[in-house]
C-alpha cells in the first residue's frame, strides 16, 4: 500500500515543486480540473495590471505602437512554438480555438479542390464537429463530412479524402494519439492533416516539425493557464505559408493595414491569418501565463505528469478495487495528462467530491475526469484526493439528492 509519507518524500525531491508558489491556489482544496481551466498565476496578474494601468490606462492608442500591441499575435505565437515543437514564425495567437479551426478547415479544403471528403472522429469534441460541418456546408461545392471511429482511419483513407481532423488527446478518456504515425498515413493518402491540441499543449510533449504536421490549433486556458476564454493559437507549417489563404480575411491580416486598400493583399507568414483586432487584455493574460514556462521543459512536465497519473491509478485500484472502470490508457505513450474513471453515478460523485474540496469534472454520460497539472500539483494532493474519493464511495454520499441537481457547467 502506497503511504502518504512516501508521497511527501516524492514532493520533497520534486524539481518542479517551487513552481506551485507561482499560482493562486486554495490550500484547503485539491484542484484536479486544470484540464478544463487553469488557475491564476502571479505573473498573469502582474502583466494584466501592467496593460490596464500603463499601456491602456496611460498609453491609450499610442500603445499599438509604443507597447508593441500590433506584433503581439506573432510574438506570443513564438513563445508558444517551443511547447509544440514549432519553429519561430509558424504559430499565431488570435481568436479562439473554434474560430481558428474554421479558418484552417476552409483554407485546407481550397488546397484539395479535386477531393470532397473530410474525416473526423465520432468521439471528437462536439464543437470541432459542429464547425467542420458548418464550414463544409458553405464550401461552395459538395463536401461530405464523415465522423468515423478513429481506429478505422486506415480503411477510410482514399483518393476522395481532402482533410483529416483529429484531437490529439481525447477530451473524455485522455487517450493520446500517435501524431506522427497518423499524419504520415494521411499524407500517404494525399490528404492534409489538421490537429486539435486543446488537451495537448502544455500537457504532453509535441513535435509538429518532426511529425510533419500541416496545420494545428489549440486553446490556452487549460494547461497554459491564460484564463477563462483565453485566446487560441494556430500552427501553419512554414512550407504552407504564402500558399494557404485565410478564408476570413481582415484588415490586420493585410500586408498594409493602414493603407486602407479596398483589395485584400495578405501579409507575409502567419500574420495573414489575423482577422480582427485582438483583445490585448486577453493576450496580456497569456503573456503572463507563459512566464512560468520559461523555467521548465516539457520533458520535466511529462515525467511528473506520468508519475502523478500512475500514482492516482494505483491508489484508486488499491483503495477501491472494482468500483471504477479506468478508461484512460495505462500505456504511457497513449496517455495524456488526465485520468478518466467511468461510473454510472459519475455526476453525483463529482459533485460530492467538490463538496469535500476535490475539484474534478463530469463528462456525459458517465465519466469522472481528473486533470493532473505538474506545475502546481503535489504527490500528496493525489494521495489526499483518492482518500476523499474513497470516503465518498464508502459513505455513498454521492446519492444525496442535492448532488443530483444539474448545473449549467458539469
Amino acid at each position: 500500500m502506497i503511504t502518504r509519507e512516501e508521497c511527501m518524500v516524492l514532493d520533497a525531491s520534486d524539481e518542479l515543486a517551487a513552481l506551485r508558489h507561482e499560482f493562486t491556489l486554495d490550500e484547503h482544496e485539491i484542484y484536479l480540473d486544470g484540464n478544463s481551466l487553469g488557475p491564476l498565476s502571479k505573473s498573469v496578474r502582474l502583466r494584466v495590471n501592467e496593460v490596464l494601468d500603463d499601456e491602456w490606462g496611460r498609453g491609450l492608442v499610442r500603445s499599438w505602437n509604443d507597447a508593441g500591441w500590433m506584433a503581439a499575435p506573432t510574438r506570443l505565437g513564438d513563445r508558444i512554438a517551443p511547447l509544440i515543437g514549432a519553429r519561430p514564425g509558424e504559430v499565431l495567437v488570435a481568436d479562439t480555438l473554434t474560430f481558428l479551426l474554421a479558418k484552417l478547415v476552409g483554407a485546407a479544403l481550397a488546397q484539395r479542390p479535386e477531393r470532397h471528403v473530410v474525416l473526423t472522429d465520432v468521439a471528437n469534441f462536439h464543437s470541432d464537429i459542429y464547425i467542420i460541418r458548418a464550414v463544409c456546408a458553405r464550401a461552395g461545392r459538395p463536401i461530405t463530412v464523415k465522423t468515423i471511429d478513429r481506429n478505422t482511419l486506415d480503411s477510410e483513407l482514399n483518393d476522395d479524402v481532402a482533410l483529416v481532423e483529429l484531437t490529439q488527446v481525447d477530451y473524455r478518456t485522455g487517450e493520446s494519439l500517435d501524431m506522427k504515425g497518423i499524419t504520415a498515413k494521411v499524407h500517404d493518402a494525399g490528404a492534409l492533416m489538421l490537429w486539435d491540441f486543446a488537451h495537448s499543449a502544455g500537457a504532453v510533449p509535441l513535435d509538429v516539425t518532426d511529425a510533419d504536421v500541416d496545420f494545428a490549433a489549440g486553446c490556452t486556458y487549460k494547461y497554459l493557464n491564460s484564463g477563462p476564454g483565453g485566446p487560441g493559437f494556430l500552427y501553419i507549417r512554414e512550407s504552407w505559408q504564402g500558399i494557404l489563404e485565410n478564408p476570413l480575411p481582415g484588415w490586420l491580416g493585410h500586408a498594409r493595414p493602414f493603407d486602407f486598400e479596398l483589395d485584400y493583399q495578405p501579409a507575409e507568414g502567419v500574420q495573414a491569418f489575423v482577422t480582427s483586432s485582438p483583445s490585448m487584455i486577453a493576450l496580456a493574460a497569456l503573456d503572463g501565463a507563459l512566464d512560468v514556462w520559461d523555467h521548465v521543459t516539457m520533458q520535466q512536465v511529462r515525467a511528473k505528469s506520468l508519475a502523478l497519473t500512475d500514482l492516482f491509478i494505483a491508489l484508486v485500484e488499491e483503495r477501491m478495487p472494482g468500483l471504477f472502470d479506468v478508461v484512460t490508457p495505462r500505456e504511457h505513450e497513449r496517455r495524456g495528462s488526465q485520468v478518466a474513471l467511468r461510473h454510472s453515478e459519475g455526476y453525483g460523485i463529482i459533485q460530492a467530491l467538490i463538496d469535500r474540496g476535490v475539484v474534478g469534472d463530469f463528462r456525459a454520460p458517465d465519466i469522472c475526469r481528473f486533470g493532473f497539472t505538474p506545475l502546481y500539483l503535489r504527490y500528496v494532493d493525489v494521495y489526499d484526493a483518492v482518500d476523499r474519493i474513497a470516503q465518498v464511495m464508502a459513505s455513498e454520499s454521492f446519492r444525496d439528492a442535492k448532488f443530483a441537481v444539474r448545473h449549467a457547467v458539469t
